[in-house]
């Protein structure tokens, strides 16, 4: 079975976003988890953009890099400029794919915008990952 692990800072949003569509739409061929090289919590605007594309993510956690996970993944996606200059060096089977995503956790204004924000971001998540497929 392929590992696919995705990082990015804190791992509350778009790290659990991919981590929530890999697993809905790579099916059973793969493990999937994410992580970060800081554990900020569980983002609950996340946690709603993503339901309300039909994912449920709330039972997800935030954490910190598994080195065992990490050093047998066959691909290694980092979501943030952070977390690809922070990442250990990767294992030489794994693959590394960095996509530089902005961080919804960051986004200002009201509710409303915030939630265009998350949006925006997840969109971009799911149609990369499709493009795993």
């Amino acid at each position: 079975m392929k590992k696919i692990y995705f990082l990015c800072t804190g791992n509350s949003c778009r790290s659990q976003m991919a981590e929530g569509y890999a697993k809905t739409l790579l099916g059973n061929h793969y493990d999937v988890r994410s992580a970060g090289v800081e554990v900020h919590g569980l983002n609950p605007l996340a946690v709603r953009v993503m339901a309300e594309d039909g994912i449920d993510i709330s039972k997800q956690r935030s954490t910190l890099i598994d080195p065992t996970f990490f050093n047998n993944a066959d691909l290694i996606i980092t979501l943030c400029g952070d977390a690809r200059d922070r990442c250990p060096v990767l294992p030489p089977q794994a693959m590394g794919i960095h996509w530089p995503l902005p961080d919804p956790a960051q986004a200002t204004g009201s509710l409303a915008e915030r939630l265009v924000t998350f949006r925006q971001v997840r969109d971009e998540i799911k149609q990369r990952i499709l493009e795993l497929r």
